[in-house]
């Protein structure tokens, strides 16, 4: 299955996952919205959970830093980190690739999972990283969230998950494919267990993670002008040969045509899903 269409490239520091090093003469480096075009600070983009204080734009954020924002001081204890990606098909090219974006975005694969406090409720976690080839779901990613919804299924422990993804990953053929299915079991035996599973899609949820587990969740969240779908807008439109509609797979398009339940920002995303794991464990007040 062919990465598929993004709304947006990389288009500074903050796309690219990272802060760049101010020049000498430089100490608050400005960045330039992509949204609304906006020159200002890095540090007034920072302080405001990489949202733009002008627009509301979100900016990509990588694995670690939304599970700062997102879990409580301290309380994220990772898992399944040793399972990673080989190249089963021996597929040209995918082992340098591997090595480029590990360096790059500084993990082993494109997910990160463990357990963690929000709001001091305890719930198993996992976290796309869209530097490590924009999430794309290989066999380890499937492998890691499977076992996360197991170990969650076991220890009766709701699950929330963020999703950033092109889709399959295109090097591991049918093994990648294969991925859909298992961990759409696993968030099944979860449900099945009566147990709560809460997905917040982020930009871009697309491709074999939009038709497997990012869409099967409890209560799906959204982010604010997050791309979601499954095949990209020019490959439905070439399909369908008709003009797509003004927001054509936006988070608000699916939350009109009741996919998504909520679009929440990230600067309330730890107070809301904090409440609703207050809910269902009969905590709130």
């Amino acid at each position: 299955m062919p990465i598929l269409n993004f709304r947006h490239r990389p288009q500074n520091e903050l796309e690219r996952g990272g802060r760049s090093r101010a020049r000498a003469d430089q100490t608050d480096p400005e960045t330039t919205c992509p949204n609304c075009h906006r020159s200002m600070p890095l540090t007034s983009v920072w302080a405001n959970y990489n949202i733009c204080p002008s627009c509301g734009y979100h900016y990509r954020t990588g694995a670690r830093q939304r599970i700062s924002f997102i879990a409580d001081e301290g309380s994220f204890q990772e898992m399944f980190s040793d399972i990673v990606s080989t190249d089963p098909l021996k597929f040209p090219g995918y082992p340098k690739k591997l090595s480029v974006v590990r360096a790059a975005s500084n993990e082993k694969e494109a997910v990160v999972c463990g357990t963690a406090s929000i709001g001091g409720q305890k719930c198993c976690l996992f976290v796309m990283e869209p530097q490590f080839m924009m999430g794309s779901m290989g066999a380890a990613v499937g492998e890691r969230i499977t076992r996360l919804f197991e170990y969650a299924t076991e220890n009766r422990l709701p699950v929330v998950g963020f999703t950033v993804s092109g889709g399959a990953r295109m090097q591991e053929g049918l093994f990648s494919l294969m991925q859909m299915a298992k961990t759409s079991g696993a968030v099944l035996r979860h449900s099945e267990a009566g147990l709560l599973y809460i997905p917040v899609l982020t930009s871009p949820t697309t491709g074999g993670v939009t038709a497997s587990f990012a869409m099967e969740g409890d209560i799906i969240l959204a982010e604010p002008g997050a791309t979601i779908g499954f095949a990209g807008a020019r490959v439905v439109e070439q399909t369908t040969r008709k003009p797509l509609p003004k927001g054509f797979q936006t988070a608000e398009s699916m939350l009109e045509h009741g996919f998504v339940d909520a679009i929440v920002s990230r600067s309330r995303q730890r107070k809301v899903i904090a409440h609703l794991l207050k809910l269902h464990t009969g905590g709130a007040k």
